[in-house]
């Protein structure tokens, strides 16, 4: 479907934009890719790079002139820290992005607009995976209100452009659970909970600090599970019909704890749970099967796997290997 087509993805220095742009220049597309305020984490010659402010009508215009498909993978993200103190760093500039990059797109007669929107804007379900019809039955969970309502938002409009105007542009929205894996953010400041982990690990912290009680269960997806969960969607989807994307089970933050200490060797690890520290919701599962159903799509990394793909990537990219040959070397 991409080979030899001209694809923009929005926020191509980002976790989700980085590995989108990687696959679709490996599959033959011609990929114009939007910076904000990061720096390529990739290079390619068929990626070009162009700076952009998406809250800057006139930059959306500019950045999807001449192309056929657009990813919007940009927007402002980071961890429980950030969301418990400045809840309203998700909402402005995201809705003003996804608004804008929408508009941008209908006019310049784009062939298909992905929305990644997210599982956190689904109201509680306890211990029950949720299922795409559920995402307005509710509020969503407190911690996630304000972040929940932009996503939900940002679906309203995919709906609008897709359904209720006259020439309508097909809007593909997924909605994932946690992805994990390279080019995330692994500063502690802005990071989620498993690729904090995985640093904590790497760098051999003592105390290897776990915030929050450690009990809360997620469902983990590798990112290249997702792209191709992303790419399929894209490919099988002709009409507004969102769908969830995820591993299809949960596990606690102590369990990917203990499976990253594993694999690493990290022996004698001495954890302290600190539940003084900012973390999210204890229980968010997500119902697959629609995925399963409609795009054929099943995860098959492993989390072991995943875990140790991510662990061997950041070494090679951040150069901790001397680190860790002196942290066992003491």
């Amino acid at each position: 479907m991409f080979k030899g087509s001209k694809v923009l993805v929005t926020g191509a220095g980002g976790f989700l934009g980085t590995n989108i742009a990687k696959r679709l220049v490996e599959e033959g597309s011609h990929v114009r890719g939007t910076l904000h305020t990061r720096s390529p984490q990739f290079e390619h010659q068929r990626l070009e790079y162009v700076q952009a402010d998406l809250t800057n009508m006139e930059d959306c215009r500019r950045v999807v002139e001449g192309m056929d498909y657009v990813f919007m993978c940009a927007a402002n993200t980071s961890g429980a820290a950030v969301m418990a103190t400045q809840p309203l760093a998700h909402v402005t500039p995201n809705v003003v992005m996804n608004a804008q990059m929408l508009e941008a797109s209908y006019q310049a007669k784009i062939k298909k607009f992905l929305f990644i929107s997210s599982s956190a804007a689904y109201p509680p379900s306890g211990d029950r995976p949720v299922s795409e019809e559920e995402m307005f039955v509710g509020d969503p969970y407190e911690a996630y209100f304000s972040v929940g309502w932009m996503k939900r938002y940002g679906e309203v409009l995919c709906r609008i452009y897709s359904e209720k105007i006259k020439d309508p542009m097909n809007t593909v929205v997924v909605r994932p659970s946690n992805v994990y894996g390279p080019y995330d953010k692994f500063d502690f400041e802005r990071s989620h909970v498993t690729a904090a982990l995985t640093r904590k690990v790497i760098e051999r912290q003592d105390p290897l600090e776990v915030w929050g009680t450690g009990e809360d269960v997620r469902d983990l997806i590798y990112v290249d599970d997702f792209v191709d969960a992303v790419m399929l969607a894209m490919a099988t989807l002709d009409q507004f019909d969102p769908v969830n994307i995820g591993y299809g089970n949960g596990r606690r933050v102590r369990d990917v704890l203990t499976t990253l200490l594993e694999i690493d060797q990290f022996q004698h690890a001495n954890v302290v749970i600190n539940p003084t520290k900012p973390s999210m919701i204890p229980i968010r599962l997500i119902d697959v099967s629609k995925a399963k159903v409609m795009l054929n799509f099943t995860a098959q990394t492993s989390l072991a796997m995943g875990l140790n793909k991510t662990l061997v990537w950041y070494r090679e990219s951040h150069g901790a290997k001397e680190r860790l040959r002196t942290a066992h070397a003491v």
